[in-house]
């Protein structure tokens, strides 16, 4: 194999490295902010057996409801981001087969690497659809805050 042929194939193969950073990346973001949602989800379990009010109760199932929409929107964009990494990795992989096979893989390495950009995506769009909900669940909260009675004399 020459040596700029060889300089090619690996720089084929690192390119999906760029790819694979941004999607960890994102990932990591996904898995924290799923996690904040079930330990909000979590609060509002705990608290609902003490709400006595049918109206607040109403209001306390909602955002438990609401929860439950954002950990799944958040669900599918892990698990979207995860093929997204897979695709990435089977794409540097197949550059490699395909070069040492004599290039007999055809477009599986666009096809693969394609379905990786995809898959990234549409996490993206989940992403931005769970904090567009993560601002609705905060502002609702805001909204229908307990008020207490101000102390005597203040």
């Amino acid at each position: 194999m020459q040596e700029s042929n060889t300089h090619a194939i690996l720089a084929a193969m690192l390119a999906p490295a760029f790819f694979l950073t941004a999607t960890a990346s994102l990932l990591l973001s996904a898995n924290n902010r799923l996690a904040r949602i079930i330990d909000r989800a979590r609060t509002l379990l705990r608290e609902l057996p003490e709400v006595r009010d049918e109206r607040e109760r109403q209001l306390y199932e909602k955002r438990i409801a609401l929860q439950r929409l954002r950990s799944l929107l958040m669900l599918r964009a892990g698990q979207l981001l995860y093929i997204a990494i897979s695709c990435f990795v089977g794409t540097s992989l197949a550059v490699a087969v395909d070069t040492f096979a004599g290039h007999r893989l055809g477009s599986l390495p666009i096809w693969l690497a394609s379905a990786g950009v995809l898959s990234m995506f549409a996490a993206s769009f989940l992403l931005a659809r769970e904090s567009t909900l993560a601002v609705t669940a905060i502002n609702e909260e805001m909204d229908h805050r307990p008020t207490r009675p101000l102390p005597p004399g203040g």
